[in-house]
């Protein structure tokens, strides 16, 4: 997600953001007009859209802008209904890069402030959008361009995880070694970033029907994918990937030749970062895995139901089957107060960390991404730890208590912790407690940020994070549906 830590103050962000703004025409300068969102007992009180003008942004969905008036309808607190009204629609607004090519649609997603795309992040920016495209070929269009550009960039390096549309633009960590090729942002390995494209094509098929998305290109990326995580499990020692950075800072490059820490062969798939891009104390990172049983499946039906390929299926369901047998055996762990849990991060040696990293897949998201039920034991006593004093990386301050990750210190609690726990609570009263707290937390901006100081949410990192944005919305749309009480409330500033 983010490739480097940024310093909390918000004008000191990655330098090239503004450069980008300036080339895509993009702005998130207050818009000219000024929006009512609700009244008071002394009358209108208004908020100023953030939104970039109409003419200046990237891409519009009517359905979209449709919700945003539901939904805004309804929220009765004039804060929350500002917050939601210019995160929902952020990453349509100003990341965008869409064209069509010889009846070709091709899809490029920045990050925010990073003018790369991530194949993560770009998945997860459009995902709360997908259920309008029934009602939207634009968007439909849209996204089957993401997933195009999303197949060129696995068979263009299937250990990178983020990507520039130019293949000129030289790489701002051209002296990372191996230094990334012509069209690589960074090259860091995470099981995820290949995960998340499967999760959008079987989402897109799924929705529209539309096989026409499994091209030859498709199929070798996706042959690639499988390739590259069973080369990831390392089984005879060996790997062919290297990550070396010169940097001070210890999370960002694998130790021991940039190659990780020491495993035991146990069938287990070797991930050299995270999804925060910092790389894994001890390789195997058990969120990620979960996520490529789960994605290995989907490739499996759609190999076999689909494209009539029953001897590809077969090695897509034998080596989730792998996966998960090694999950059992040596990522659920007895916890001292909490029973059967999942540790975060094992080596198959015994050795395995307990905690979690607010970034998706995160142990706090396996619901939200369908891999487990929210109310399926082993996710709920790991839920229950996740809470608890006993996790290190979930911090409590005078302005919140969220879950943190280490790429932005000990006293940062992130706003994606927070939504996902809201995300995949089954308590209304537990809901409400996160939507106060992300209400409360953006510092007057009127967007999410990547984190914020536990005691000081005007001590941030990154301004413009997209996902963060658009994951909120997301949450924002679930509430209304599923528990209106919540937004009918007016909370106290």
């Amino acid at each position: 997600m983010t490739n480097a830590h940024r310093p909390s103050n918000s004008s000191l962000l990655f330098s090239r953001r503004e450069v980008f703004q300036a080339a895509a025409g993009v702005t998130l300068a207050v818009a000219s007009s000024r929006i009512s969102v609700g009244d008071d007992s002394t009358g209108s009180l208004e908020f100023t859209s953030k939104r970039p003008p109409v003419d200046q942004r990237r891409f519009t969905c009517p359905s979209v802008e449709k919700t945003i008036d539901r939904v805004k309808a309804d929220i009765a607190d004039p804060q929350l209904a500002w917050l939601f009204e210019n995160c929902y629609p952020n990453t349509l607004d100003t990341t965008v890069d869409f064209e069509e090519s010889d009846g070709q649609p091709d899809t490029f997603i920045i990050t925010g402030d990073i003018d790369a795309m991530w194949l993560r992040d770009s998945t997860a920016q459009v995902w709360p959008y997908l259920p309008y495209m029934r009602s939207d070929e634009k968007l439909t269009r849209l996204v089957k361009g993401l997933i195009h550009r999303q197949n060129r960039c696995i068979l263009l390096d299937p250990y990178a995880n983020a990507f520039y549309k130019d293949p000129t633009q030289p790489s701002h960590w051209a002296s990372d070694r191996p230094a990334p090729i012509p069209g690589v942002h960074e090259r860091k390995w995470e099981i995820d970033s290949l995960c998340y494209p499967i999760r959008l094509a079987n989402a897109y098929f799924q929705r529209t029907g539309d096989a026409s998305i499994f091209t030859d290109e498709w199929q070798n990326a996706m042959r690639l994918v499988v390739k590259t995580f069973r080369t990831e499990q390392r089984k005879d020692g060996t790997t062919p990937y290297r990550f070396l950075r010169e940097t001070s800072r210890m999370l960002d490059a694998p130790p021991f030749d940039g190659t990780g820490r020491p495993i035991q062969p146990v069938g287990l798939i070797v991930s050299g970062f995270r999804p925060s891009d910092d790389s894994t104390l001890y390789p195997f990172l058990i969120p990620s895995n979960l996520f490529a049983i789960q994605s290995l499946r989907q490739l499996a039906v759609i190999f076999k139901e689909e494209l009539e390929d029953q001897d590809f299926a077969n090695q897509c369901t034998a080596l989730a089957d792998e996966v998960q047998a090694a999950i059992d055996q040596y990522a659920v762990r007895d916890h001292l107060d909490y029973g059967k849990i999942y540790a975060y991060e094992v080596d198959g040696f015994g050795n395995a960390a307990f905690w979690d990293d607010a970034n998706v897949p995160s142990l706090m998201s396996l619901a939200y991404l369908g891999i487990h039920q929210p109310t399926d034991p082993i996710y709920q006593r790991t839920r229950a730890f996740l809470l608890s004093q006993h996790n290190p990386y979930y911090l409590k301050g005078s302005a919140a208590a969220g879950q943190a990750s280490p790429h932005t210190g000990k006293e940062n609690i992130w706003p994606m912790g927070i939504i996902l726990r809201a995300l995949s609570s089954t308590s209304q009263e537990e809901v409400f407690e996160c939507v106060t707290m992300l209400r409360n937390t953006h510092a007057g901006t009127g967007f999410m940020h990547e984190s914020f100081n536990k005691d000081n949410p005007a001590d941030y990192s990154r301004d413009w994070f997209a996902w963060a944005n658009t994951l909120f919305g997301e949450l924002i749309v679930k509430v209304h549906d599923q528990y209106p009480d919540v937004l009918s409330h007016r909370f106290d500033d």
